[in-house]
C-alpha cells in the first residue's frame, strides 16, 4: 500500500468512527465563525487601489503633504435655469463651501472654493498693483456685492477652474486625509461619501441648483451602493444551482447538503476574514460567491460518486467512505491547485488584489474541510432512497434515459480517437493562434471615460461628463515633481528649464493644458508692463523674479514652503490607458533631456499619476502571476499524476482557454486593470478542477490495462454528468451579473461564465484529444 493510501486509510477510519463528534466539532466552529461574519464591514481606501512601493507612488507620498494627494473631492454646484450670479446659488455655494469643510476627514487648509481666502484676484492699478479675496469679507448678495464678485472672477483669472467656463457652475476643492482626526483610526470612505450625499448633496440641491460630486471616496460610495445588489445576485444564484443540482441528483437530501456545506464554507471565509482583521472590500465583494460556486463543484462530484454507489445496493454510510477515500486526493489537489493560484496574487503590489488573494484562498482552503470531508459525514447518515440496479442495466432507469446517456458519451468518446482527435487539436490549435496574436493587443489599464467601475450613466459618470464638459481643467490631472535646491523660485535657470519641460509636454497630444509656477509668474511679470505680451517671460533679475513670486502664495500648490520643490502640472483630455502611457513616454522622455545637477524632474503626482503607476504595476505583474499560477498547477499536477502526459493533458487546455478568454477582453473592449487581472488567475483556478476530476479516473483506468478511449468513457460515466452540470450550473450562476449596476460586475461576469463554460468544454474535448496521442492505444 501506498503511504498516501495508508495516510487516507487512517483519516477516514477516524473521522467515520469519530462521526457525531466530528460534527459536533463543525458545529461549534460554525456557531463562532457565524458570529464573527455578522461583525465584518465594508472597508475600502485609498492608499490598497495604488502600489504604495512604485516609484511614483513614493514621489507621490513624499510630497502629498506639500501639494495634496490624489484622494480628492470635487463638488461642481450649478444653476440649471441661469448663471450662478444670484442669491439663491450664492447662498448654495457657501453652504456647500462650509458643510464640506466640517465634515471629519477633510483637510481643511485645502478646501478651496469661490470663498476660500486663498481665492485672491490681482490687477493692475495706477499705483502698481491691487488684489484681494474674490469674495469680499463684507459680502452681500445684492446686485451690487454680485457685480463685485463677477469682477473679481474675471481678474483672478479662475474661470474655467473655480468657474464653469459658461458661468452656470462653481467647484469647491477639497483633499482626503488618511485618517480620520476625531477618531484617528483610518479613513472610512464609504461612510464619508454617505455624508456627501446627505449633507451636501440632498440639503442643497432643490430649487433649479444641482450638486455634482466626483472623488474617489464617492466613487466607492457608489460602487458600495451597487455591490448591495450582489447579496440578490447571491440569493439567486442559490436558487438556480439548487434546482440544477436537484435536476442532477433527484434527492431533496443529496441537494440541500451540498448547498448547505458550500454556504458553511462561505460563512467560515467570512468569520475568518473578520477574526484576522480584514474588512470585505467592494471590489472583492464577489469572492464570497466564487467559493460557494467551487464549494458546489467538489460537493456534485462527491454526491455523483455517493449516489451511484447507493444505486448499486453500497449503504449510504458505506458510499459516503468510499466516496471520501475516491475524492480526497483528486479533490483536494485541485482546491490546493486553487488555493495556491490565489496566493499567487500576493504577489501584486497592490492592496485591493493582496487582500482578494487572502480572501479566496482561505474560501477555496476551507471548502477542503466542508465539502471534502463534512459532506460525506453528514451524508453517511442519512437514508438516500435511491432503488437497486444491476450495473448497466437498463431496465429499472428507463431504457429511453440509457439510451440518450449511452449515446452522447460514445459520442463524446470519439474524442479520444486519434482521427477525432486530430481535428479538434487542429480547431484548439488555430483557435489558440488567432487567441494569441489577439491578446497581444489587449491594453493594459482604462479604456473609457469616467468611472470604469460604474456603468456610464451612472450617477457618478454623468457628474464626471458634466465637470469635464462645463471647466477648461480636467479632473485627470498628473504632476511632475521637481526638485532643486532651496529659494530656486528666484533663479532663472530652475525656472526656464521647468519652463522649457512645460512647453515641451503642452505640446503632447492628450494634454489639455498646463500649469506651474514659472508660467504663473511669467503672467505676473507682464502685468508689471500692462499686460504686454512681450514681458511674458522668465526674467534673468532676480529681483523681478522675487517681485513677482511674492505675488504667489504656497497655498496655491505651485511651491513648497522653502521654493525647494514645484510641479508641472498636465491636465490631461481623459484617463484612457493610451492617453496615460503616450504622455508618461513623453514625460519621461523629456525628463531624460531636462534633468541636469540643478534639477531633478520626478513622476508623478495626481490621479493620473497613480493611474499610471497602477498600470504599470498591472503590467509588471501580468507575466510573473501567470507563471507562479501555472507553475502551482503543474507541480500539484505532477505530485498527484507523478506524470508529464498528465500536466500536459490538463494544463494545455488550460492555457487555450486563459489566452481565449484574453481575446475576449480585447474584443469587448475590456481593459487589463486592478479588477480584471485576477479574473485571469480565477479563472485557471477553478477551471484546473474539471481536467483533474476527469484525469484521475482516467489514469486509474489506464492502470488497470485500460486503452485511452475506454479510459475516458469510463471517466464521462463516472465524472462526465458531474462535469457538465457543474460548468452549465456555475455559468448560469454568474451570467446573472450581466445586469448588475457595476460595470466591473458585468465584465468579470462575461470573463467567468466564458471561463466556466470553455474550461469545462476542453476539459472534456481537449484533454481527452491531447490524452489520445500521448499515451499508446493499448492495454
Amino acid at each position: 500500500m501506498r503511504p498516501i493510501d495508508h495516510i487516507i486509510n487512517r483519516i477516514e477510519v477516524t473521522v467515520f468512527r469519530h462521526r457525531v463528534f466530528v460534527i459536533s466539532l463543525f458545529l461549534l466552529m460554525s456557531l463562532f465563525l457565524g458570529y464573527q461574519a455578522t461583525q465584518i464591514k465594508l472597508d475600502a481606501s485609498f492608499t490598497k487601489n495604488i502600489p504604495l512601493n512604485h516609484e511614483y507612488m513614493q514621489t507621490y507620498l513624499k510630497h502629498r503633504a506639500n501639494f495634496g494627494g490624489a484622494n480628492n473631492v470635487l463638488i461642481s454646484v450649478c444653476n440649471q435655469d441661469d448663471d450662478i450670479f444670484n442669491k439663491e446659488f450664492f447662498t448654495a455655494l457657501k453652504g456647500v463651501h462650509d458643510q464640506l469643510f466640517f465634515i471629519p476627514g477633510v483637510e481643511r487648509t485645502q478646501v478651496n472654493s469661490l470663498f476660500s481666502p486663498s481665492t485672491r484676484f490681482i490687477e493692475v492699478v495706477e499705483d502698481g498693483f491691487a488684489g484681494g479675496p474674490v469674495v469680499p469679507a463684507d459680502f452681500v448678495a445684492d446686485e451690487e456685492g454680485l457685480a463685485i464678485v463677477k469682477a473679481n472672477i474675471e481678474k483672478a483669472g479662475i474661470v474655467g477652474r473655480i468657474v464653469a467656463d459658461n458661468y452656470s457652475c462653481a467647484m469647491v476643492k477639497a483633499v482626503l486625509m488618511e485618517n480620520n482626526p476625531d477618531t484617528g483610526e483610518k479613513l472610512d470612505v464609504i461612510a464619508l461619501a454617505s455624508k456627501l450625499e446627505n449633507d451636501i448633496r440632498k440639503p442643497y440641491e432643490k430649487d433649479g441648483i444641482t450638486v455634482h460630486i466626483i472623488g474617489f471616496s464617492k466613487m466607492v460610495g457608489d460602487i458600495a451602493d451597487g455591490a448591495k445588489g450582489v447579496v440578490t445576485f447571491f440569493l439567486i444564484a442559490i436558487a438556480i444551482t439548487t434546482v440544477m443540482v436537484y435536476l442532477f441528483s433527484k434527492s431533496i437530501a443529496l441537494t440541500l447538503l451540498p448547498i448547505a456545506c458550500s454556504l458553511i464554507a462561505v460563512v467560515w471565509q467570512l468569520g475568518l476574514l473578520s477574526t484576522l482583521g480584514f474588512g470585505l472590500d467592494p471590489m472583492s465583494i464577489l469572492v464570497p460567491f466564487l467559493v460557494f460556486a467551487i464549494g458546489v463543484s467538489h460537493g456534485v462530484q462527491m454526491i455523483n460518486t455517493i449516489g451511484k454507489k447507493v444505486s448499486l445496493g453500497m449503504k449510504s454510510k458505506k458510499a459516503a467512505k468510499f466516496a471520501f477515500r475516491t475524492l480526497i486526493v483528486p479533490g483536494g489537489i485541485a482546491l490546493l491547485s486553487d488555493t495556491v493560484g490565489f496566493i499567487t496574487l500576493l504577489s501584486i503590489d497592490i492592496g485591493i488584489i493582496r487582500e482578494l488573494a487572502i480572501a479566496a484562498s482561505l474560501g477555496v482552503g476551507v471548502i477542503i474541510l466542508t465539502n471534502l470531508l463534512l459532506l460525506p459525514v453528514l451524508v453517511s447518515f442519512i437514508n438516500i432512497p435511491v432503488k437497486k440496479v444491476k450495473p448497466k442495466s437498463k431496465s429499472q432507469m428507463g431504457f429511453q434515459q440509457a439510451q440518450q446517456e449511452h449515446l452522447l458519451w460514445r459520442f463524446m468518446q470519439s474524442f479520444s480517437d486519434r482521427k477525432v482527435a486530430s481535428v479538434v487539436l487542429v480547431i484548439a490549435a488555430i483557435l489558440f493562434g488567432l487567441g494569441f496574436h489577439y491578446s497581444k493587443q489587449l491594453k493594459i489599464g482604462e479604456l473609457h471615460a469616467g468611472a470604469p467601475s460604474l456603468h456610464e450613466h451612472s450617477r457618478y459618470n454623468q457628474d464626471t461628463f458634466l465637470i469635464t464638459d462645463r471647466y477648461a481643467i480636467s479632473v485627470d490631472y498628473m504632476s511632475v515633481i521637481v526638485e532643486t535646491n532651496a529659494n530656486a523660485c528666484t533663479n532663472p535657470e530652475v525656472l526656464k528649464t521647468m519652463d522649457g519641460f512645460q512647453w515641451r509636454m503642452e505640446n503632447i497630444e492628450g494634454v489639455q493644458s498646463t500649469v506651474s509656477l514659472p508660467s504663473v509668474m511669467k503672467i505676473i511679470n507682464a502685468g508689471y508692463y500692462e499686460g504686454n505680451l512681450k514681458w511674458r517671460i522668465i526674467s534673468p533679475n532676480q529681483y523681478a523674479l522675487a517681485q513677482a513670486l511674492s505675488n504667489v502664495p504656497s497655498s496655491t500648490g505651485l511651491l513648497n514652503n522653502d521654493c525647494s520643490v514645484m510641479p508641472v502640472i498636465l491636465f490631461l483630455q481623459d484617463h484612457k490607458a493610451e492617453t496615460i502611457n503616450r504622455v508618461v513616454d513623453a514625460a519621461k522622455i523629456a525628463i531624460d533631456d531636462y534633468n541636469n545637477d540643478l534639477v531633478t524632474f520626478k513622476l508623478a503626482s495626481g490621479p493620473v499619476g497613480v493611474m499610471a503607476a497602477t498600470n504599470e504595476a498591472v503590467e509588471e505583474a501580468q507575466t510573473p502571476m501567470m507563471l507562479y499560477v501555472y507553475g502551482a498547477v503543474i507541480i500539484l499536477c505532477w505530485l498527484s499524476f507523478k506524470s508529464i502526459k498528465a500536466v500536459v493533458s490538463v494544463v494545455v487546455p488550460l492555457y487555450i482557454v486563459s489566452t481565449l478568454a484574453q481575446w475576449l477582453m480585447t474584443v469587448l473592449d475590456i481593459g487589463l486593470t486592478v479588477s480584471t487581472l485576477p479574473v485571469i488567475a480565477l479563472g485557471v483556478g477553478i477551471g484546473v478542477d474539471y481536467g483533474i476530476y476527469i484525469l484521475s479516473t482516467m489514469s486509474q483506468r489506464l492502470t488497470a490495462g485500460d486503452n485511452i478511449q475506454q479510459a475516458y468513457l469510463a471517466a464521462l460515466k463516472e465524472r462526465g454528468t458531474a462535469v457538465l452540470i457543474t460548468g452549465v450550473t456555475l455559468a448560469i450562476g454568474v451570467s446573472t451579473w450581466f445586469f448588475s449596476d457595476l460595470k466591473f460586475q458585468v465584465d468579470m461576469g462575461i470573463l467567468l461564465t466564458f471561463m466556466f463554460l470553455v474550461n469545462m468544454l476542453a476539459a472534456v474535448t481537449i484533454l481527452p484529444a491531447i490524452a489520445a496521442f500521448l499515451w499508446k492505444n493499448q492495454k
